[in-house]
């Protein structure tokens, strides 16, 4: 088997422009469309919506690679990040904030130089006990001579299938400083006969950087993240924002069997990687996409509150913290109808003062009374007119 990075001239991958050109531009169609209705919103629902995103971003680039973390948690640590007051913010864990910074400072400071000592402290910041698992890993480091080639394997011990071999620890300094110096603009050597590196759209550079960087496997764990994280920064530089209105590795982490068949394939084929870049920019379609039904809940959101806001001046009342919170929690991913005891476990209250508050929101309509008496009393969010 040859791999992809045992070509011969390796990496001076070649892609068919006219094959993605339609594609391309549908991509760039739809992320000025997004942008353009993000430009109009006020400040406060752009955060919003980079919050929404960015906590999307983190917790599905995670599970990709088979850690689940609680959204409440990764949420909370961005908003403090990013100096964002909001209600029902809960502490979070060292290991959530580290992978919080890692995303930020990729997404945040997109304009600085991507360097080895950047990706060493990226990579540090996602194993801070310097543990994987129960392995004890190398970080901040490119992987060591001692490990060898790496290998990407699944099935059961005996009869495990490889789907793909890294080159070798020896070619890693010089081949990230190839692709350092590629993805910062620092050389004009050709990509491909037609293209040169700085003709590149920076959405195509998105999708070069993440199959190239993934493919050297450059540290011992964390390479799928940080891959993702890079693709992240190339696009803000598309966009030419620090926010992040729609999330990859939430469609990636959607279609997480196709993204490894896509790898996979590549990696064994040629150096021409226009399917590889076919899908990507497929999948960033289908992303953007799914930002604009994002971008409609929070626009539902924001009418939704406007509205409290002029039913409870109206009535010469203020909500109090944990109404607050069990309104935005219905406004979230609530699963089900509200009831009294929901209410007082989510917002760590009595039954009493659950049925209290219930009964101020049911008196302002903020809340409605689902059909169904006694046990089965329950409620959800009023009509927004």
């Amino acid at each position: 088997m040859t791999y992809i990075h045992e070509q011969p001239h390796w990496p001076v991958f070649s892609w068919n422009s006219k094959t993605l050109t339609t594609k391309l531009a549908a991509v760039r169609n739809q992320q000025g469309l997004l942008l353009g209705r993000m430009a109009s919103l006020g400040f406060s629902l752009q955060e919003e919506s980079s919050l929404i995103n960015l906590t999307q971003d983190i917790v599905k680039s995670s599970a990709i690679e088979g850690e689940f973390l609680n959204p409440e948690e990764v949420r909370s640590s961005i908003a403090r990040r990013m100096g964002l007051e909001m209600a029902g913010l809960i502490p979070s864990s060292r290991n959530i904030d580290a992978i919080v910074d890692m995303i930020l400072d990729a997404t945040i400071h997109y304009d600085e130089p991507l360097t080895s000592e950047r990706l060493f402290r990226w990579q540090a910041a996602l194993f801070p006990t310097g543990q994987s698992g129960l392995y004890k890993i190398k970080t901040g480091a490119w992987r060591s001579k001692e490990s060898g080639p790496m290998q990407v394997i699944s099935g059961p011990i005996g009869k495990e299938k490889i789907h793909f071999e890294t080159p070798s620890a020896e070619r890693l300094e010089s081949e990230m400083d190839q692709f350092l110096a590629w993805f910062n603009n620092e050389t004009s050597s050709q990509l491909s006969d037609s293209e040169s590196m700085d003709s590149i759209d920076p959405v195509l550079k998105a999708g070069i950087a993440h199959l190239w960087f993934i493919t050297l496997h450059p540290f011992e764990d964390g390479n799928g993240r940080i891959a993702r994280a890079i693709s992240d920064m190339a696009l803000s530089q598309a966009d030419q924002t620090n926010k992040r209105f729609y999330s990859l590795s939430s469609q990636i982490e959607s279609e997480r069997k196709n993204y490894y068949q896509q790898l996979e394939s590549q990696q064994k084929g040629r150096l021409d990687i226009t399917p590889w870049l076919e899908w990507f920019l497929d999948c960033l379609d289908r992303s953007i996409t799914n930002a604009d039904i994002l971008l409609s809940k929070v626009l539902y959101k924001a009418k939704f509150w406007e509205q409290v806001h002029q039913e409870t001046q109206q009535a010469g009342l203020m909500l109090n913290p944990r109404q607050v919170l069990i309104l935005n929690k219905l406004l979230g991913d609530f699963e089900g109808y509200l009831n009294s005891s929901k209410y007082a476990k989510l917002a760590k209250c009595s039954q009493d003062t659950a049925a209290r508050d219930i009964r101020e929101l049911l008196e302002l309509k903020i809340l409605i009374q689902n059909l169904g008496k006694g046990r089965s009393t329950s409620y959800q969010l009023g009509v927004i007119y």
